[in-house]
């Protein structure tokens, strides 16, 4: 599972994180102004990037300032209670394959549930806050019970009861000849008896509408391109299971496929690489700004970003396209 940081988690339209024609605009776009500094100071030593992941990726299409933002600033990023859930049910649904095949029931992982939420409070304390505010435990009886829902929907949508995953939470990290490291944590590994192997991904959003369905297989192809390049096989079948709306999206990749998204990231990487040497970072304002954390250091809000962390060095300007990225 690929997360963000935290902070607020818009709806699931996926428009504005990975459509091809969204990668190639924000790219090209990604090094052509620079932002202003203020005197905010970084939360952490800023280190540069030096890994690609399938959110980090989508970060910088959505917005290359919000890229910044979390991978050279590490600015902190309030839990919200929908990424939350989304981390609690992946738990559970982890978990429940600890059992034998016959006790996989949907009574079985709802009661995984209050378990795995104390688990959750211990590793990430700051996970308690969601409910400071509600002494009576209202909101959270009734976020406990919305996480039960994704729970149990999942058994309309797949039997656990069949299934054997070769892996969980598989954490995947590959480098490309050229030097780029990609890396993610994929939910499921299933592979047949016949060596065929598919990618399983939960969603606790809806589907996106058909005309984003590219957009959202992004992180998909992202960890087949890995899985091909460590292993040499290309997986049979990615699967999209999205427990908001009970829908699955199932594509079959080819070769040309992952060369292609190869080709994007590594344009991508560059556009990233620009940035980072001259310090140049873009805002681009979309509807999901709404759910930002950093509307107080954005430029698009009035703020002003925290000075650089990095050393800057002049754009070259005999480069005209910085980290061009378009369609073969």
């Amino acid at each position: 599972m690929e997360t963000s940081t935290g902070g607020a988690v818009p709806p699931e339209p996926t428009e504005a994180v990975t459509a091809e024609a969204s990668v190639a605009e924000a790219a090209v776009a990604a090094v052509a102004a620079a932002t202003d500094a203020s005197a905010v100071p970084a939360a952490r030593p800023a280190l540069p990037p030096s890994s690609l992941s399938p959110s980090r990726a989508g970060d910088f299409m959505q917005c290359p300032l919000l890229y910044r933002f979390r991978v050279i600033d590490r600015l902190p990023e309030k839990p919200s209670e929908a990424a939350t859930r989304g981390t609690l049910v992946h738990a559970v649904l982890e978990r429940l394959f600890d059992a034998p095949a016959a006790e996989r029931t949907a009574p079985r992982a709802k009661a995984l549930i209050p378990g795995q939420w104390d688990r959750l409070r211990e590793t990430r304390p700051e996970v308690a806050e969601l409910f400071a505010d509600d002494p009576e435990g209202e909101r959270l009886t009734r976020w406990l019970g919305e996480a039960e829902q994704l729970v149990e929907r999942w058994f309309s949508l797949e039997d656990p009861t069949r299934l054997e995953p070769a892996e969980r939470e598989l954490s995947v990290e590959a480098q490309l000849d050229s030097g780029l490291k990609l890396r993610g944590i994929i939910d499921r590994v299933d592979v047949a008896p016949t060596g065929e192997v598919r990618i399983v991904d939960y969603k606790t959003g809806k589907a996106p509408r058909p005309e984003y369905a590219e957009g959202a297989l992004f992180q998909m192809k992202f960890y087949a391109l890995v899985v091909w390049r460590l292993k040499q096989v290309v997986p049979r079948r990615l699967q999209l299971v999205y427990l908001g709306s009970g829908d699955v999206v199932t594509y079959d990749p080819m070769i040309e496929d992952l060369e292609r998204v190869e080709r994007k990231l590594l344009a991508l990487w560059e556009a990233i690489r620009q940035a980072t040497e001259t310090g140049d970072w873009r805002p681009r304002p979309t509807k999901l700004c709404g759910w930002c954390d950093h509307q107080a250091v954005c430029p698009e809000f009035g703020g002003t970003p925290p000075p650089y962390p990095l050393p800057v060095r002049a754009p070259d300007s005999a480069v005209t396209e910085q980290g061009r990225m378009g369609r073969d």
